[in-house]
């Protein structure tokens, strides 16, 4: 990669072959993961770790879609920044950073290596971003947002947005926005495959991928960060809830990522760790197609929903009844909440009846869904609905979802996840350009509220823009918020040290996760 002199430099470098992670060439298959190196005794710091992950690579570990999470819960990627605890933006691949102007930002890098060697520089982040701008479907984290980065010499890069961006470095901590090498972009056509597997700048380094079923990481010892504590982790990607918390309890996983509902009664108290979180499941309904294209119908189906059943039945308590998109894990939401807005009178329930079959879809990566869909089924039918149901992994519904070929999905949708700040979420997923829409919702009252969100400075007024737009939303009853997820984490906290319980998911095992 050629060095960058100080004058400003557009993105426009030689790409290098990719190592492809297609499902007919996915690196060397690894065997399945049965153990750290000395049969999984307690007492070592260096020993490999085990972990069963609930979501198997849905595309091929493309940062660009929900495989970035995670790339960034086994801590593979990283980008300019991080997000801390309380939402704000912290320092990783930049060390500062300072606003240039309404629309413009200054970066300055630290002095790191990608896992191939490569230096980190950047020319690297400018071409990472560009990537990640160019990538079809774009990343969720810039629906709302369009960016342009220019290297200033070889360790600061200028970035600037086609509006006033407030919230750019919570963005740039996404795991969709990472920095990677050269040798991890397809030569050729813009937007086209990008391969992390020893690409990226994390403690830990992809080395091996078998499909959907099992992946291998390595410690990345040239990691700027220092080592990490084990010598690697050996993740096997398993749907089934519990099947999950079966490997924690027989001992044949370290760590169990969600460990359903249902199962946690069944492990020791020393192994359940209930976390926080911003998720929501909400009921996306199909503005555009189908019975639910008729505002009144969608209210019928909103009227049909009862959340604190849904608590009660499926999630046993451990989780929060229904308060609007933003759950009580957004703690400033409840007191700048306000009232939907412009809600259609709701189809009677003869009107529901003379209405076609809908389709209902879910997903079982995540156990408590498919029951959840059972009894919303239920809800459905009794305010006049007929209803199927269709359940079926993440991975193969995904597409479809965000083709609008169901008529209601229910979604686990972490708001917090790609900015640590909802309007990224707002925009991705309910505007008109939105590149999450699975409700197809099109609104442009919806769309300038949040715009006006997006742009607003300071904390208190972008909350409250913020709530407007929520209203509008919940308005449409383009989505019906079902329950506020509370999720549980598996691990033997006599064992295991490290772990990070995060409430907006994006660390798991990190480069202090070790066995004792």
């Amino acid at each position: 990669m050629s060095s960058q002199s100080s004058q400003s430099s557009k993105y426009s470098v030689r790409r290098r072959p990719l190592l492809a992670l297609g499902a007919a060439a996915l690196l060397v298959p690894v065997a399945a993961c049965g153990g750290s190196t000395d049969g999984g005794a307690s007492g070592g710091g260096d020993q490999r770790l085990r972990a069963v992950m609930a979501f198997p690579p849905a595309q091929a570990m493309s940062p660009y879609g929900d495989d970035a999470v995670t790339l960034s819960r086994l801590s593979v990627v990283e980008g300019l920044t991080r997000i801390d605890e309380e939402g704000a933006a912290r320092p990783a691949l930049a060390t500062k950073w300072q606003r240039d102007g309404a629309k413009g930002w200054e970066f300055t890098l630290r002095d790191a290596r990608f896992q191939d060697g490569d230096a980190v520089d950047a020319e690297a982040v400018v071409r990472s971003l560009a990537a990640a701008q160019d990538a079809s479907p774009r990343p969720r984290v810039l629906s709302d947002v369009r960016l342009t980065a220019e290297a200033e010499g070889k360790r600061t890069v200028r970035i600037t947005t086609d509006e006033a961006d407030p919230l750019l470095p919570q963005r740039l901590a996404s795991p969709s926005l990472a920095i990677l090498s050269e040798g991890a972009y397809e030569k050729g056509e813009k937007g086209g495959k990008v391969n992390p597997a020893g690409h990226a700048t994390g403690p830990y380094t992809l080395s091996e991928v078998n499909g959907a079923v099992s992946a291998k990481l390595e410690r990345n010892d040239t990691y700027w960060g220092g080592k990490a504590k084990a010598s690697g982790v050996d993740v096997k990607f398993v749907a089934d809830g519990t099947a999950r918390a079966n490997a924690l309890r027989t001992g044949t996983a370290d760590i169990a990522e969600y460990v359903p509902v249902a199962q946690a009664s069944l492990l020791e108290e020393k192994q359940i760790h209930e976390v926080p979180t911003a998720r929501t499941n909400t009921l996306y309904l199909n503005t555009e197609n189908g019975v639910f294209a008729d505002p009144a119908v969608r209210a019928a189906a909103r009227s049909a929903i009862d959340s604190k059943a849904l608590v009660d039945g499926v999630y046993e308590g451990r989780a929060d009844t229904a308060r609007g998109l933003l759950g009580p894990g957004v703690r400033w939401a409840a007191e700048a909440r306000k009232a939907p807005e412009g809600r259609a009178k709701a189809a009677s329930k003869a009107e529901v009846a003379k209405t076609k079959e809908i389709v209902l879809a879910t997903y079982t990566n995540r156990p408590e869904l498919p029951e959840v869909a059972s009894a919303v089924q239920q809800q459905l039918q009794a305010r006049g609905f007929t209803v199927k149901q269709y359940v079926r992994d993440y991975a193969q519904m995904e597409a479809d979802a965000l083709a609008g070929r169901y008529d209601a999905f229910i979604q686990a949708r972490n708001t917090l996840l790609d900015t640590a700040d909802p309007v990224s979420y707002l925009g991705s997923d309910f505007t008109c350009e939105g590149s999450f829409n699975i409700a197809q919702l099109c609104d442009k009252g919806v769309d300038e509220a949040v715009a006006k969100a997006a742009g607003t400075d300071g904390l208190d007024a972008r909350h409250a823009a913020e709530m407007e737009a929520e209203a509008k939303i919940l308005g449409a009853d383009a989505a019906v918020p079902l329950v506020h997820e509370r999720f549980v984490q598996g691990f033997d906290s006599g064992k295991v040290d490290g772990v990070a319980l995060d409430p907006m998911e994006r660390r798991l095992i990190t480069a202090d996760t070790r066995l004792r």
